[in-house]
């Protein structure tokens, strides 16, 4: 990985791997994979980016060649002797559900971050989905944050909920899919599991709902964003990465947060993940441009105006 100290405006924690993917059309391994490519990448077309994560001794250089291609900082990713995170999924024909077949955890089994000097003072982070305690670990480290979002699942809502309900009450923003919304809060009306999201600390809640669009709540009140109707759906791994990173990467660009401002990255970041899902692991992405995104989010602003 690259030694080179960069200056970052938001950096991701998260896990990288690599990914055997199969769908009703293809059967792909070896994918770059993991939450920290997804997020960073897409957050790379708005802003300078760093990634915070650990690989083993089997990691491609063509991976990391890949990667740094779209300019993101890799100073935050430790190698270490052993395994990389391994991850085997089955999507069903619906393209939404999957059956996991294999997760061999590797050297991310004992990943404890330390933050790089220069992502110490980055203003924005987006802490990815890994352990309560990893995600502790790291915002302790975060002198300079002035806005972080969590991510988080189903499996910490249930495994590790006092540690998880700590690091909530420490964030700006919490980003959850509508079914970890209900788990969470143990209400099942949208609103109502917002509600209870923002009075555990912070001050905005972002629930998706996958193929249906998401929801952006605050003392505000609520802004719906669709999910831009893709033509050629191929993977829909990582999508939700995609979108929290695009996400992230447009408030670093802004420099500061508003309600105007947040309506508009979440705009952007639906447009950003309708691209990712036209392709296996990041090779939509390879093919992207700043134009490409423009087109998109002008499309989804004309197809919600009344």
């Amino acid at each position: 990985m690259s030694k080179e100290k960069a200056s970052v405006k938001l950096w991701i924690v998260g896990s990288i791997g690599i990914d055997d993917i199969k769908t009703r059309t293809a059967d792909r391994k070896n994918l770059l994979g993991g939450s920290v490519p997804y997020s960073t990448v897409a957050a790379s077309f708005f802003t300078k980016t760093g990634a915070v994560g650990v690989v083993g001794s089997d990691f491609p250089a063509a991976f990391d060649r890949r990667w740094q291609a779209f300019g993101i900082d890799l100073t935050g990713v430790q190698r270490q002797q052993g395994s990389t995170f391994r991850w085997a999924c089955e999507y069903d024909d619906n393209m939404i559900e999957r059956t996991t077949l294999k997760t061999e955890l590797g050297v991310f089994a004992s990943f404890m971050p330390e933050l790089p000097a220069a992502y110490r003072t980055a203003p924005f982070v987006l802490l990815g989905n890994i352990q309560p305690e990893l995600q502790m670990h790291v915002l302790k480290q975060a002198d300079g944050a002035k806005f972080v979002a969590l991510d988080t699942m189903n499996l910490w809502i249930e495994t590790a909920r006092p540690a998880l309900l700590k690091v909530i009450r420490r964030v700006n923003l919490l980003t959850v899919n509508d079914g970890e919304a209900r788990q969470l809060t143990g209400k099942w009306n949208l609103r109502e599991c917002a509600e209870a999201i923002l009075k555990m600390g912070p001050s905005y809640a972002v629930i998706k709902k996958g193929e249906h669009g998401a929801l952006l709540f605050s003392k505000d009140g609520v802004f719906i964003v669709p999910a831009y109707p893709v033509r050629k759906l191929v993977d829909p791994t990582g999508a939700g990465d995609s979108y929290a990173g695009t996400f992230m990467g447009y408030l670093a660009r802004a420099g500061r947060v508003s309600d105007g401002i947040l309506r508009k990255a979440l705009v952007h970041a639906s447009a950003v993940a309708s691209f990712g899902v036209e392709g296996f692991s990041l090779e939509r992405f390879q093919k992207l441009s700043t134009p490409d995104i423009q087109v998109r989010v002008d499309e989804l602003k004309s197809m919600v105006k009344v």
